[in-house]
């Protein structure tokens, strides 16, 4: 049998199995509500304005548990026009729950 021991907690197989484990992380800009009759009218390049400004945070989410909140802003030297998440609040998920 292979020796699964360590010498720090939380630090076994299954914690390192679960390190390369991929998350998705949904971050949520606002949301928009249009009538349904206004929504059938929308044409490509059509605009379909939100409830927040574009200054305004940003939301983050693993499923539907808020995470974390952040304001957006463009990468430097990456792609032109790449966007990223500057985070500014984390939400305490463990005395939130």
């Amino acid at each position: 049998m292979a020796d699964t021991s360590s010498d720090a907690p939380g630090e076994g197989l299954g914690a390192k199995f679960l390190d390369q484990v991929p998350i998705e992380i949904t971050v949520s800009v606002g949301k928009a509500r249009p009538l349904l009759r206004d929504l059938l009218q929308i044409d490509r390049g059509g605009i379909l304005p939100l409830d927040r400004r574009i200054d305004d945070p940003v939301e983050l989410y693993i499923g539907d548990r808020l995470i974390a909140r952040g304001e957006l802003q463009e990468v430097e030297g990456a792609q032109s026009g790449q966007i990223a998440v500057r985070l500014t609040e984390i939400i305490d998920t463990v005395s939130g729950a």
